[in-house]
Parts: C-alpha cells; structure tokens; sequence
C-alpha cells in the first residue's frame, strides 16, 4: 500500500490550527513525507477519499464543523478509508475521550501539547503496524465458531458478520494468534495499543468487555485470568467443557 520504501508514505493532517497544521507539514516533508492538509472536519472527509488515499491521517479531536470522533466514525464506515490509520490529537487528557477515541476506530491517541518528534515516532509505528503481517499466516483464521479475515478486518460469529471497530478487531486478531497463551494487560497495551499508548490497564479490560458482548456465545473463548491478564482457548471445545 505505501508508495515509498522507506517507511514513508502520505499523511493527511486534517487541522484546524493552522500554525500547527503548517509546523506538522514542514516538519513530515523534513522527514520525506508527502502530505496533504485540511482545516475542517468536511475538507478533512474529501481530502481522505481523493486519490492517492493517505497511508496515515492525523486527526484533530476539536475541530469548528464536525467532532473528530464523526470523522472517524465516518471514515471506518467507508471501504477506502477502513483500514487507514488514523492518529487523534486533542487538548483533553481524560481517560474517558481516549476511551471514546478508540472506540469509534482510532487507532493512537496524543494529547497536546505533543512534541512534533513523538507524533512522528507514531506515524512510524502505524506504518509499521500496517505494513508488517506474520509469515506464514493465513489471511482467514478458523476457530470453531469463530472466523475472521485478518486482512480484510472483518470477523464472523456462526457465519453471521459482527461489527468491530479498527481497535477490537486488533484485539481479537491478537487473541486468536495466540491462542492458549495468557496475554498480560501490558503485552496487550503494547502490541494492540502501541507501545507509548496513554491509557490505562482498565482500558484493556473495558474493551475486552465490549468484545466479549460483540461476540455473543463465542466470547467464552477469552478467559479472564485474575490478577494476570487473558487467554484465549487453544481448543473451541474447552469452551464447552
């Protein structure tokens, strides 16, 4: 997907600050980006559908027409724009916006002010999440109810499709590849959050939680492991033991 070899690519930074937005540009060109950059929520929606579609967006919580969470809600409902990373910016710290952030599909999180090297190291870091994908590893994964297509991030509970944010389906595709191994809550922050995520263990928790619901009778395949972490079953018929 990326057009440049060297871990570089097109970010859309849709900003409605504009002295930010014009620091964040010179600064990606420093680094051999290309970027693209719009101002309001609706510039940011046209701008991210407009070929080439960006390989990462930056995405202001606050901005004068439309929230940031509406954009990227909008941007997962849309095939171009599904799997795109997209990086949150916003001035509140509380646990709770992360948590909103996160659930309508975003995919990091910074507060600011940032420092324009940290948000760099990020846009990195998703590159790299986005391109990297596990030798050997069949897209579609099987297990006994359950099913998903890692690379068309879409999951399945008794043929029936249920729907996942970006984040949930990270979660469960980290779970299944994995099975019948115990998941601590830091290596699950670390490898589906991102390593210098800002949140909480209890954000792990909160969204297992949210998982387990969406995944009805097939949610018994994650196990708690109090005082640890998680283990999803290596076998479908533990469950139903």
């Amino acid at each position: 997907m990326l057009r440049l070899g060297h871990m570089s690519g097109l970010v859309l930074v849709i900003e409605d600050e504009v002295d930010l937005a014009t620091t964040l540009e010179y600064n990606l060109r420093s680094e051999g980006f290309q970027v693209r950059v719009a101002h309001s929520g609706r510039q940011g929606l046209t701008s991210a559908t407009t070929d080439p579609v960006p390989d990462v967006i930056v995405l202001d919580l606050m901005l004068p027409d439309l929230a940031g969470t509406e954009i990227c809600r909008r941007l997962r409902e849309q095939d171009r724009t599904r799997d795109v990373p997209v990086i949150m910016c916003t001035a509140k710290g509380e646990e709770i916006d992360r948590v909103v952030g996160f659930e309508v599909g975003a995919d990091d999180y910074v507060v600011k002010p940032y420092s324009v090297r940290e948000l760099i190291l990020r846009i990195r870091a998703q590159l790299r999440h986005r391109t990297q994908r596990a030798e050997g590893e069949p897209s579609l994964i099987r297990f006994g109810r359950l099913e998903i297509d890692r690379d068309a991030h879409r999951a399945w509970v008794d043929k029936d499709e249920i729907a996942l944010t970006a984040l949930e389906f990270r979660l469960l595709h980290a779970f299944m590849s994995r099975r019948g191994r115990v998941q601590t809550r830091d290596a699950l922050l670390s490898d589906v959050w991102g390593i210098d995520a800002d949140v909480t263990t209890r954000t792990v928790d909160t969204h297992v939680k949210r998982l387990r619901e969406k995944l009805g009778e097939a949610g018994q395949y994650i196990e708690t492991l109090r005082g640890v972490g998680y283990r999803f079953k290596s076998d479908p018929e533990e469950a139903d033991a």
